[in-house]
């Protein structure tokens, strides 16, 4: 889509594209006199126009692309204008972890987009800032653990979803099926096990609404009018995804609203069931104590729950479907992964410790989250005071992108980056290896909080699924014409299409 597509959807479209021609002839004016560097020695880039900045070189579907090109051509510390927004794009391996990691303060805030920024007017755990960030991300990591976050009765929980969702796919007989749905379902039990203390029947339109418009607002966010809100407001407010967005999330909160009115309830403080009990404990105890000011309130509640149900299902659920896809796609690696978990496991369930005795699929997992690259430019940071980085400075409140996909695409640091090829973590000897570029989750203090939840299911899952289905291609496709290209959207979902699960069993 086009920066004119997206103007001629606002009904003001004629003053505007006015407006830029007189801007344009100011740039000509002025251009001589235009200094992209500055006596500061600011990250180079291409030079911006006014108001569009450098968004005729971005490809709005996938701008990581773009970055990722343009990275080759201004280095690894880049600046590039959103519209009238100045970002600074941090790309390859060693750059992004001396940010994240050895600058993890200055580079450690985060900056919302103005569609986030409406919904969760800075409360919840991904979005926010500050002493309120602080507080929610150390209470729901301790809840996430305390609920069984790397531990046994977490993996428990994960071997009853696994028994789920395999009876679903049986239910097809070997027919080609979407696994969209039912993978979210399966996934997103999980964190709502830990979320709200019980799991949903995948008949329950309650809990099948609420994943499948979470997915669909996950999508709405990055799609190409929407980033232009982002940057325009005052030209793309009344365009429809921004205000379908709107209509999901007024939804989301009903729903959980009522979702909150039964825990409260049946509410006991010494015996809390999942998260939201023990949110709503806490605060009820503070509100006893004469505490008022806390950051325990209904907003950091509500968002923080949206932020978990969220994260806690798109981003795994993805993953398994890419692996599904690769597999499919990849006939002969998945008669490897399928050979050694015959021999390792055989018929029995799957476990966690199994890991250490699986390598080569431990191995296919993680290169499908390195291929995958479901978080391209991850979420965007901010820097938290004036910073001089690699010889640059980038003054406090610049928006930063960590281009993921140059860490996970890096050519200094993966021997074939483009392709499928489980032997980037495997030793001549076919062991487990660990690479230190493996970096989806991101780094630093933003860290995805539930990796090693996400960890835990894609094995677990993964694992049991080839141990009981053999994935194929519909009947009349072949496996060269399995599309790996990803739909468009906030994080990268594969293109809607549909596999054969064989049984094995």
């Amino acid at each position: 889509m086009g920066i004119l597509d997206i103007f001629l959807q606002s009904p003001s479209y004629v003053s505007v594209l006015g407006a830029l021609v007189v801007l344009v002839l100011v740039y000509i004016v002025s251009s001589s006199s235009f200094s992209s560097q500055g006596d500061r020695k600011e990250p180079p880039g291409p030079r911006p126009l006014p108001l569009l900045g450098n968004l005729l070189l971005l490809d709005l579907k996938r701008p990581y692309n773009t970055l990722l090109k343009l990275s080759k051509k201004y280095g690894s510390v880049f600046t590039v204008y959103f519209g009238p927004e100045k970002v600074v794009v941090l790309a390859g391996y060693k750059t992004v972890k001396e940010a994240l990691v050895n600058h993890a303060d200055e580079f450690g805030e985060r900056s919302s987009l103005l569609i986030t920024e409406e919904s969760t007017q800075g409360h919840g755990v991904l979005w926010s800032n500050g002493d309120s960030w602080k507080e929610m991300r150390r209470f729901s990591l301790t809840n996430l653990r305390d609920f069984g976050m790397g531990k046994r009765a977490c993996e428990d929980k994960i071997i009853e979803e696994c028994e789920q969702l395999l009876e679903v796919f049986k239910k097809y007989k070997g027919e080609a099926f979407d696994t969209t749905q039912s993978m979210n379902y399966a996934v997103s039990n999980i964190i709502c096990s830990i979320v709200y203390g019980s799991r949903f029947e995948y008949s329950d339109p309650t809990f099948t609404s609420m994943v499948d418009q979470t997915n669909k607002r996950i999508q709405l966010v990055g799609s190409p009018s929407v980033q232009m809100y982002n940057l325009f407001p005052w030209i793309f407010k009344f365009i429809r995804d921004r205000k379908e967005i709107h209509e999901i999330t007024d939804f989301l909160e009903r729903q959980n609203v009522t979702l909150f009115s039964h825990l409260k309830e049946t509410l006991n403080p010494q015996m809390c069931r999942g998260f939201v009990d023990t949110f709503l404990a806490k605060k009820q105890n503070l509100e006893e104590s004469g505490i008022t000011n806390s950051y325990f309130h209904d907003d950091n509640l509500m968002n923080t729950v949206l932020n978990l149900f969220a994260a806690g299902t798109d981003t795994t659920a993805t993953t398994l479907r890419w692996a599904l896809l690769f597999m499919a796609k990849y006939p002969k690696i998945q008669d490897q992964v399928q050979e050694e978990v015959d021999r390792v496991i055989g018929g029995r369930q799957v476990q966690v410790e199994d890991r250490k005795n699986l390598p080569f699929t431990d191995a296919v997992i993680h290169e499908t989250q390195r291929l995958a690259n479901i978080v391209p430019m991850a979420v965007p940071h901010r820097t938290s005071q004036d910073v001089t980085f690699q010889g640059h400075f980038i003054k406090k409140g610049t928006t930063v992108y960590p281009l993921l996909t140059s860490v996970l695409y890096d050519e200094t640091e993966w021997e074939s980056p483009h392709t499928f090829n489980p032997a980037h973590f495997l030793d001549k000897d076919g062991k487990f290896v660990k690479r230190d570029a493996f970096m989806p989750f991101s780094a630093g203090r933003r860290i995805c909080l539930g990796e090693s939840l996400a960890k835990m299911e894609l094995f677990i899952f993964f694992t049991t699924i080839m141990q009981h289905f053999r994935f194929t291609a519909p009947p009349g496709v072949s496996e060269d014409d399995l599309d790996l290209t990803p739909r468009v959207g906030f994080t990268l979902n594969p293109t809607p299409h549909k596999l054969c699960a064989v049984s094995r069993m």
